[in-house]
């Protein structure tokens, strides 16, 4: 099953070089007309689920309770807010930088003047069809591959990368900003299993509030970049696992050795690739996916939380698929939409909400 494409590495890359973790904006795959080098190491480094290695369990009991539509917002936070979006693109504030990249669900019209677009530090251009790669445009001065940024108490770096990422997507923040509530009133250690982990913002934030935490990536780079961010914020000493294997592989053995979690993050791609042509499609395998995870919830758990990107679907879709995998335990299923609202250029002005992505939460109450 193929993680999340990243670009860490303690060496330089030419401002263009790849790095997503999905390889299009959201769609999780590669051009296929052109498959650069970046792209085809990036399908090597995936890991492809065992998806036939044991069978769903049968789930008896009561579905949890359900609260839909649930839209959770984020007006930015840290070193990041949405400035302005519309005609097919995005104005966004990383640190000291301001960026335009694509974003095909902006179909409205810019609210700010154009001179204020034009006055910006980096732009993405380039092939931006949704299985394209591209490049960054510098208007002002050629800037570095990376940048410090500070989100919830954590710092890391910024990366500009040839499939418009920048190394943290901050429609998450609420998801962390949860869970960062949740350790730090727990009142006990947690575990945090964090799947599908990226460049480890949200292992970081989790480990800072007091979790003990696991990261999973099947990426080497991805691995390299995290570890990056915890020396960037000389968090070393903080306890987190690094893990460079398959997901799937890894939750499978956890639930064989019977070790459990208090809070799962999982944030799968739409497809992928793995290194001996196993192929991995979030529609046939998350249901495994989900079911081994219920299986490696402490009985204490707090959480489960899912992510989906670009998928033509219903949040209603997973919603129901995990309120089936959470028969009998009791609780909450709560599903909707993660959004980001435009914020303005003082990052404070409330503007149009653009959507993201779709989620799945079970809480135990």
């Amino acid at each position: 099953m193929r993680q999340k494409e990243r670009r860490p590495g303690h060496k330089a890359q030419p401002a263009g070089s790849p790095g997503n973790r999905r390889y299009d904006e959201r769609s999780g795959h590669p051009s296929k007309a052109v498959k650069p080098a970046a792209a085809r190491e990036s399908v090597r480094e995936a890991a492809a689920p065992a998806a036939s290695e044991r069978p769903l369990k049968e789930r008896t009991g009561n579905r949890p309770h359900e609260r839909v539509p649930v839209v959770l917002e984020s007006l930015g936070a840290g070193d990041f807010h949405l400035i302005d979006s519309g005609a097919g693109l995005k104005l966004e504030q990383y640190g000291p930088y301001r960026i335009v990249r694509p974003e095909g669900q902006a179909l409205w019209q810019p609210s700010l003047p154009s001179h204020v677009w034009e006055k910006v530090d980096a732009i993405f251009a380039g092939d931006t069809d949704e299985e394209g790669t591209g490049r960054w445009r510098f208007p002002k001065e050629a800037l570095g591959e990376t940048w410090p940024l500070h989100l919830l108490g954590v710092d890391f770096y910024g990366r500009f990368t040839s499939f418009r990422h920048v190394g943290v997507f901050p429609e998450q923040i609420v998801h962390w900003s949860w869970m960062k509530e949740k350790v730090e009133a727990a009142g006990r250690p947690l575990k945090v299993l964090n799947l599908f982990g990226y460049t480890g913002v949200a292992s970081l934030v989790a480990a800072a509030a007091g979790a003990e935490v696991t990261h999973v990536d099947a990426s080497k780079r991805a691995i390299g970049w995290a570890r990056e961010n915890q020396a960037l914020g000389r968090l070393e000493k903080l306890p987190i696992r690094w893990i460079c294997e398959d997901a799937m592989k890894f939750i499978l053995r956890e639930e064989r050795r019977g070790n459990t979690y208090d809070i799962i993050l999982t944030d799968p791609p739409k497809f992928g690739r793995g290194p001996n042509g196993e192929v991995w499609h979030l529609f046939e395998h998350l249901p495994l996916m989900l079911d081994v995870c219920r299986e490696i919830l402490s009985p204490q758990a707090l959480g489960l939380v899912l992510t989906a990107y670009s998928i033509r679907a219903s949040f209603y879709s997973i919603h129901e698929l995990m309120r089936e995998t959470m028969r009998g335990a009791g609780g909450v299923v709560e599903s909707g939409e993660l959004v980001i609202r435009e914020a303005g250029l003082d990052g404070k002005t409330r503007g149009r909400a653009l959507s993201t992505s779709l989620f799945s939460r079970w809480v135990p109450k």
